[in-house]
């Protein structure tokens, strides 16, 4: 079995692994975007947009189960590619990866990260947020994943990126990404504008 954990998303943090019914981890030396994207395509969750080492996403524990990994990309599964049979590492230097299907969110353009134009990075790039389905339940989602309380008032941008989202929340959810989604579609997001949003925290 194969996994990520210590990020904040099923499709971002650190590479482990089940061996012998023991989780254990990925050593950073020789990983690479094609070691990564056999990890996020196994996962189901894209392909690899940045690599992590030196346990950017926290100290795994157990056994290092790989080390100098050397996939070329197209395979399968973790375990079909070579990987050196002895290691020389430590947890500091755990293997992390982000892949397409992690969504992350900001507020750009306010006085802080609590206040400014919701953007999103998905599928490697950051884009805009369609405000046509953006309501009141949206932004409490949003501001509540952000760390900043509860939404003030909503804002109205242009929306100057290249891509769009659009969510649609029925209730109060950990984050928007388990609302419903829709990317880059672009007939509910026609005569929209991009959504902001002044969360009442700092």
């Amino acid at each position: 079995a194969l996994r990520l954990a210590g990020g904040r998303s099923r499709c971002e943090g650190r590479v482990e692994v089940e061996q012998a019914g023991a989780w254990g981890t990925v050593c950073d030396d020789a990983w690479d975007l094609a070691d990564a994207n056999v990890v996020c395509r196994q996962l189901r969750c894209g392909w690899a947009v940045r690599i992590h080492g030196g346990a950017a996403f926290g100290r795994g524990s157990g056994p290092i189960l790989r080390d100098e990994v050397g996939c070329e990309g197209h395979e399968e599964h973790l375990w079909d590619c070579p990987a050196a049979p002895e290691h020389d590492c430590s947890h500091k230097e755990d293997a992390g990866v982000v892949c397409s299907e992690h969504q992350e969110w900001r507020l750009s353009g306010g006085q802080d990260g609590c206040a400014g134009r919701v953007e999103v990075f998905f599928r490697g790039t950051w884009s805009t947020v369609c405000d046509s389905t953006w309501y009141k339940l949206e932004a409490s989602v949003l501001c509540r994943t952000l760390g900043c309380g509860e939404p003030l008032r909503q804002l109205s941008f242009g929306h100057t990126l290249p891509g769009r989202m659009l969510y649609q929340c029925e209730s109060q959810q950990p984050s928007l990404a388990h609302c419903q989604w829709t990317y880059n579609k672009s007939a509910p997001c026609h005569q929209s504008r991009a959504a902001g949003v002044v969360c009442n925290g700092t």
